[in-house]
């Protein structure tokens, strides 16, 4: 069986974004979005703990203590001269398993990735919260990694990343950059981010909002004059509003509207699509506040954003479908592909000449 750092080396060269190491399953990379076996032999439970183990060797000072007693532990390191890796180890079917998802050491070029300027932007602001919201996997850590980068290259701040684990490394440009890692820097997200706040932060990068304790302190900390940049698990604004306004008790909910309402300055949603040309690229929903928005979150009248955001072009916003539309004008995506990730499949079908 191959060693780990070659298997490692392998992924980096065929351009891999992960590589799975699951018993019964032969050693596996995902690349473009196709998951494409490496070996005909299937990997045995023996094989996937001695590979997981020389995991936790390359991740030096990382013990296998937590996997053994809860059955999953999330971590990332660095193979010299390769590239940076972030893994989630797990067991499955009692035997060991992991994913370990590539990124390079370089920060990502949103040009190349087709990031557009309209998302970069509002990474210009200097307080209040700025969502970029999606599924698992759709590319949420590249667009931080980029609005991070440009705070970095284009003001003094002090920038304090709060990270699980941490994936693309800063180096200090204009800004000064401290990066900490849940579980190993610091106990959890919460306790980070009430640290944080007496280290004279200008921007907080808080890799996501789990519960309504960490909403509530990213929401204060907001208001306070600082610039908080998070993730949720959502698709669209509309939906990102009500999920962080829910996550609150029902005696709470009025006043975290008129909070949010107060606060919020963007939400970003994105999606990864398959291009024509075998890889992958996203797709946008940018809702920015305008004071309209401000009284609908007030007021609970969330239906009614999608509405706004489909007629306000002019104030830098782009509605998902919108963004997709384009991406097929543009010959980059499949019309297929474009009414799969649509939010309204027949609109979008009637606009794309197709049946539903």
């Amino acid at each position: 069986m191959t060693g780990l750092a070659e298997i490692l080396k392998s992924a980096v060269e065929q351009e891999t974004s992960d590589i799975f190491i699951i018993a019964g399953l032969p050693l596996a990379f995902k690349i473009h979005n196709t998951i494409k076996t490496q070996d005909p032999e299937r990997l045995t439970p023996d094989m996937t703990e001695k590979l997981v183990q020389e995991i936790y060797g390359l991740a030096k000072g990382r013990t296998i203590q937590r996997l053994l007693e809860e059955g999953d532990d999330d971590f990332s390191f660095s193979l010299p001269g390769v590239s940076r890796f972030r893994v989630s180890a797990y067991r499955q079917r009692g035997s060991l398993a992991a994913v370990i998802r590539v990124v390079t050491f370089d920060l990502p070029d949103p040009g190349k990735l087709g990031i557009p300027e309209l998302v970069l932007r509002q990474a210009d602001r200097v307080r209040g919260l700025v969502l970029v919201t999606g599924p698992a996997g759709s590319g949420k850590s590249t667009t931080l990694a980029c609005m991070i980068d440009r705070i970095n290259r284009s003001r003094t701040s002090h920038i304090i990343t709060l990270e699980d684990p941490i994936e693309y490394l800063h180096s200090h440009k204009l800004s000064a950059v401290s990066q900490r890692e849940i579980s190993s820097d610091t106990l959890s997200y919460v306790t980070a981010l009430r640290a944080s706040l007496r280290q004279a932060p200008d921007v907080i990068l808080l890799g996501e909002m789990r519960d309504y304790e960490t909403i509530s302190t990213a929401m204060t900390a907001a208001e306070t004059g600082h610039l908080i940049i998070s993730t949720l698990h959502t698709v669209g604004a509309a939906n990102t509003i009500d999920r962080i306004v829910d996550a609150f008790p029902p005696n709470q909910q009025a006043q975290t509207r008129v909070q949010l309402a107060m606060v919020l300055q963007a939400v970003i949603s994105q999606q990864l699509i398959p291009t024509v040309d075998g890889g992958v690229v996203p797709a946008f929903e940018i809702m920015t506040v305008t004071p309209a928005i401000r009284n609908m979150i007030r007021e609970s009248k969330i239906h009614q954003i999608d509405t706004v955001i489909a007629s306000s072009a002019a104030d830098g916003m782009i509605t998902m479908d919108t963004s997709l539309l384009n991406l097929v004008k543009e010959g980059k995506i499949a019309p297929k592909n474009a009414l799969a990730a649509s939010a309204s499949p027949e609109i979008m079908a009637k606009k794309l000449n197709l049946p539903l």
